[in-house]
């Protein structure tokens, strides 16, 4: 248990979660599970890729529907944004965020469904990442877009650009917007680079035809280094969940989970 839920990322994830609700004082009901125990639970489903019926008595952690049901609450107060803005503005007091570019890509991975003869039905469904700005230090996994379907890679671009946060840390204005926007010939298209330069954002985009040799690998490597991070949790390798932001909460934990790794 210690292994999932460290003091420091303990520490980090505290200060975010919601004030438990009073209890009343007549016929109180069951007293909730400590937030911490739940957290764990929640932790251990993520990365093993467990059913959340098959969650270990032995752990204490409740079981894997109370661990859902507090997944659920947390994401519906928005929590995991908080915690993407504390996080993102530690990185940036540090000075571990290099504004000089947003390199972004996408990632397909198979979903389960199960419809209504019982059958299960696999479906690729994409997710597009980001990671936004370039880190200077090992690297930082960054945040993503669940989606149900597989619409163009374009059409994403600019909710990606639009989706960074304003990022404190620093005295003066946050920062939002990077300098330059990179990615492969699946984004190459001039009516998704106009928009970009019109907000004053450059754009390095492989242009089709081009023979190789671009050296946009260079700095690219990012965001293909962040996607095998992600996928190095069992529970974003396949997507069992029929709810999109419960899919896209354990996004933003994922990358809560690895402060430590950047």
């Amino acid at each position: 248990m210690a292994k999932l839920l460290d003091d420091e990322l303990w520490a980090l994830i505290e200060p975010s979660l919601p004030p438990p609700k009073p209890r009343r004082s007549r016929y109180p009901g069951r007293r909730p599970l400590d937030d911490r125990a739940m957290l764990t639970g929640i932790l251990f489903i993520f990365q093993t890729g467990l059913r959340g019926d098959l969650l270990p008595r032995e752990m204490s952690c409740g079981s894997g529907m109370s661990c859902w049901r507090r997944l659920r609450d947390w994401q519906a107060v928005g929590v995991w944004d908080r915690l993407d803005e504390v996080r993102l503005a530690k990185l940036r007091e540090s000075d571990r965020i290099d504004w000089s570019r947003v390199v972004v890509d996408s990632s397909s991975i198979r979903a389960v469904v199960q419809v209504k003869n019982g059958t299960e039905s696999q479906r690729p469904r994409a997710t597009w990442f980001k990671a936004p700005p370039h880190y200077r230090s090992a690297g930082h996994p960054a945040r993503g877009n669940p989606h149900r379907r597989q619409p163009s890679r374009c059409a994403q671009l600019h909710a990606l650009v639009d989706a960074i946060p304003p990022i404190a840390g620093k005295r003066g204005r946050p920062l939002s917007k990077p300098r330059i926007v990179q990615g492969d010939r699946g984004y190459e298209h001039d009516k998704y680079r106009r928009p970009l330069h019109a907000a004053g954002i450059a754009t390095e985009i492989a242009r089709r035809g081009e023979p190789h040799g671009s050296g946009l690998g260079k700095t690219g490597w990012v965001v293909e280094r962040t996607i095998s991070w992600v996928h190095n949790f069992r529970r974003l390798r396949i997507r069992f969940e029929r709810l999109a932001f419960i899919h896209e909460a354990f996004m933003k934990l994922a990358a809560a989970s690895s402060v430590g790794e950047s």
